[in-house]
């Protein structure tokens, strides 16, 4: 499944390594795709749209519902 996400609190390379390090954590098949500028998280994943966007909030983002 794919999965589009409006994230908040992304600002450097770091945030971006953060999101998808969380993401693959939870699922390591995972293509995760960052736009900073946009703040917009694509992920691709066998995982459920909650669990991916959980795995993003508790690494200290926000995920718009």
């Amino acid at each position: 499944m794919q999965y589009t996400f409006q994230v908040t609190g992304m600002t450097c390379g770091h945030c971006e390594r953060a999101v998808v390090h969380a993401v693959r954590a939870l699922d390591e098949e995972a293509l995760v795709k960052v736009d900073l500028p946009t703040g917009q998280v694509v992920v691709e994943s066998e995982k459920s749209r909650d669990a991916v966007a959980t795995a993003i909030r508790e690494e200290g983002y926000q995920v718009a519902a």
